[in-house]
């Protein structure tokens, strides 16, 4: 086997993909979409929509195409999508931003948040503290900084962090706390509780806040709370969104991300290197839809909120535990009365789709090594696509138990 060194060897590690032989493997989520398509199943893993997002905002890209904005952009973003993301955060939450210096377009908001990490981080002596289980890029990019992440788990059946177990991971290595809310892939929306006491621990060990909130809006049973917004945490939060599920235009990749003019300019420096500028046509219409009228944002919501209930439904009749999930994508359900003997989620779900005709993921493929076993039963399932899709989904479910 050819020998290439380098740090990519660190990020595929992090990422739980490299082998014990040092060859790398799939993701989980290739693997599953695999297996989907070889066995006709549908597939709830991996969380993208199946329908195209409203009508102006695909319109506004058209007519951006059209008329030649097709060139790169400014290097902080379109002019038009820096002044919408700041009307946004200001008309949900109250926060006024200066569109030149305090927001940055990015790549998505994967590259919102490794542009960030890797601008706040230097090398191994450094900690992210990030609650799991976790979106696999975090740890892809934490080691890519060269710094260590360190987990605070989520427990079943709430799904909630145990606030002593909080406050033990923070310490004064701690240079990032990364949030994840509403939290993929539980559905968990944290608690006024645990969010103010993310922002007292990075006070009292001067870390950073940085917030990935791309499922914003799609905050089921009550209104979005971002941190940005809570005594004391403004002047030190990053957070982090993106187009691609509010509009249902995953394959976009348009992000940002907001904070201090201090803290964007650091995010700035690294990212100019990385795409440099990306998505010209679209920012405009990124733009638009996010001035469309309060009705939209109430609408994808209340749909969510049905379709993620049909899920439920299905999981248990077919015998699943389930999490109530308060947004997100996602709910999460135990497979332990389903499993045979030996078996584990993750071979529960490779099984999946040619047993029920439904795609799922384990748990443990966005968890550590070394917490795997707390997880190891545990299922996810992604309620973003129609409802009737939702529904076939629920009905294979349930009568597989019959």
């Amino acid at each position: 086997m050819l020998n290439i060194p380098g740090s990519w060897q660190r990020t595929a590690r992090g990422a739980g993909l490299l082998s014990p032989d040092g060859s790398l493997r799939p993701t989980i989520f290739a693997e599953i979409t695999a297996l989907a398509t070889q066995t006709g199943a549908i597939n709830l893993g991996q969380g993208f929509p199946d329908e195209d997002g409203p009508p102006e905002v695909l319109a506004a890209a058209t007519a951006a195409i059209a008329s030649g904005v097709n060139q790169y952009s400014p290097g902080r973003g379109h002019p038009d999508l820096l002044q919408a993301i700041a009307e946004h955060q200001e008309r949900f939450y109250g926060m006024a931003l200066d569109p030149a210096a305090e927001v940055l377009v990015t790549a998505g908001a994967t590259e919102a948040l490794a542009a960030t990490l890797l601008a706040l981080l230097d090398g191994p002596d450094d900690e992210v503290v990030v609650f799991e289980p976790y979106y696999d890029s975090y740890a892809a990019a934490v080691a890519l900084a060269g710094a260590t992440l360190v987990p605070v788990p989520l427990r079943w059946p709430s799904l909630a962090p145990d606030l002593d177990e909080l406050r033990a991971a923070v310490s004064d290595r701690t240079r990032v706390i990364l949030v994840n809310d509403p939290h993929n892939p539980t559905g968990t929306v944290f608690s006024a509780e645990v969010k103010r006491q993310i922002v007292d621990l990075a006070h009292r060990v001067d870390a950073t806040i940085v917030t990935d909130e791309v499922y914003e809006h799609l905050v089921i049973d009550a209104p979005f709370v971002p941190i940005a917004t809570l005594p004391g945490a403004r002047e030190r939060t990053v957070s982090i969104s993106s187009g691609g599920k509010t509009f249902r235009t995953t394959g976009w990749k348009i992000g940002w991300a907001t904070g201090p003019a201090e803290l964007i300019g650091a995010v700035t420096a690294v990212k100019q290197f990385l795409t440099y500028v990306n998505g010209a046509p679209f920012q405009p219409a990124i733009a638009a839809g996010l001035r469309l009228p309060d009705e939209f944002f109430a609408g994808i919501a209340d749909t969510q909120r049905v379709r993620r209930d049909l899920l439920a439904l299905g999981l248990r009749e077919a015998g699943f535990d389930v999490a109530p999930s308060a947004g997100s994508y996602f709910t999460v359900a135990d497979a332990r009365p389903l499993l045979e003997a030996g078996e584990d989620a993750a071979a529960f779900c490779r099984a999946l789709p040619a047993r029920v005709g439904v795609a799922a993921i384990p748990i443990s493929a966005f968890v550590s090594p070394e917490h795997h076993d707390e997880f190891s039963t545990l299922v996810r399932f992604a309620a973003c696509k129609r409802t009737e899709v939702i529904d076939e989904a629920s009905r294979r479910l349930a009568a597989s138990a019959r």
